[in-house]
């Protein structure tokens, strides 16, 4: 990618009209420059045929397409796919294909590492460098290999997404306009430790379904696995939520990652009861995935179809998420490219 250039890509439809006015160009451009963006796919301006010569050499003079495929992948048993993409200078994030019968989901990151530092996580451990732009989050959708498969795309990978909250909700909005992508939200979901602002923020200003990491629905515990807890608190985060109505097509989930002797009881089953009474919501249980230089443990499944039985039968719909791709560390907390970055000076 050309450092002087601006990518087209990533940028929404009111960012193009500013482009083509700022280079003379008729109003009615910024629409076919989106169209060849989101629905051609094009890699080039040269390609954009219905722009005349002239406009396209505008255009080429500040710009480029700025699509980039992923400089590396890694391929799992169970078909998932990891792929490594740049993000700016020296720079990586992975975004995770998990291919399942009817359906195929993208893992999709919004920052490189993260500030949140949750105890189970190894994003976490990388620490936080960089926010990522809306042209590098929607460029690990755009350059997929498997793109044209994707029926589902979670915000789920490197990163808080409502702390790099603009970027993503550009990034949303091309996925859901119908200048873009032209999804319907229900296809995408948004995963956060629940950040007060951005929180708010998201579920007023987008349709998306919203999971929250919960994994612990006692304050001072969950405070431990998760420090963001004592800047806003689980019992603030429900609170805020029921201010919303989740009972028609948009969802609203919790994950709970299930550790062994941790919060694995029935215990926390009433608790959880307790917390989301009343709510529309489902949780999702999470096995954890073992990481270096973290005592947790994960759940046996035998605890987790308790659990789950427990949780159901009192009105709270739960599943139990199918691990995937843990041998290639691209399952739930796994994600990281601190070696990658360390190591792999002849990559960038």
């Amino acid at each position: 990618m050309d450092m002087h250039k601006q990518p087209l890509l990533g940028m929404t439809l009111p960012e193009l009209q500013q482009v083509v006015k700022n280079l003379g160009m008729p109003a009615f451009t910024a629409k076919q420059i989106a169209s060849w963006l989101y629905v051609k796919r094009v890699t080039t301006i040269d390609e954009m045929t219905n722009l005349s010569l002239k406009h396209r050499g505008f255009l080429k003079d500040i710009y480029e397409v700025g699509a980039e495929p992923p400089v590396d992948a890694m391929r799992s048993v169970d078909g998932t796919v990891k792929y490594l993409y740049r993000a700016g200078d020296a720079h990586y994030v992975e975004a995770v294909y998990i291919p399942d019968e009817d359906r195929a989901t993208l893992c999709v990151s919004s920052q490189v590492g993260c500030k949140m530092n949750c105890k189970f996580c190894m994003t976490g451990k990388q620490g936080f460098t960089a926010n990522l732009t809306a042209h590098q989050i929607i460029n690990q959708i755009n350059s997929l290999p498997e793109r044209d498969k994707l029926t589902n795309v979670v915000m789920m990978g490197m990163g808080e997404p409502l702390d790099n909250l603009d970027e993503v909700l550009k990034a949303l909005e091309i996925m859901t306009a119908p200048y873009g992508y032209a999804w319907s939200p229900k296809r995408v979901t948004l995963s956060s430790v629940g950040l007060r602002k951005g929180l708010k923020r998201f579920v007023e200003e987008s349709e998306c379904h919203l999971a929250i990491s919960l994994h612990s629905p006692i304050p001072h515990q969950r405070r431990d696995l998760m420090p963001a807890e004592k800047a806003f608190s689980i019992t603030e985060i429900v609170d805020l939520l029921r201010n919303y109505d989740f009972s028609k097509q948009r969802r609203l989930s919790f994950e709970y990652i299930v550790f062994k002797g941790v919060n694995d009881s029935l215990l926390y089953a009433k608790e959880l009861l307790k917390l989301l009474r009343g709510m529309d919501c489902r949780i999702n249980l999470i096995r954890f995935h073992a990481i270096p230089g973290v005592e947790l443990q994960g759940a046996d499944m035998e605890t987790m179809t308790a659990l789950r039985d427990y949780l159901t039968s009192h009105g709270l719909f739960t599943t139990i998420r199918a691990s995937r791709g843990e041998d290639i560390y691209a399952a739930c907390g796994m994600l990281s490219t601190a070696k990658q970055e360390e190591n792999n000076p002849e990559l960038i």
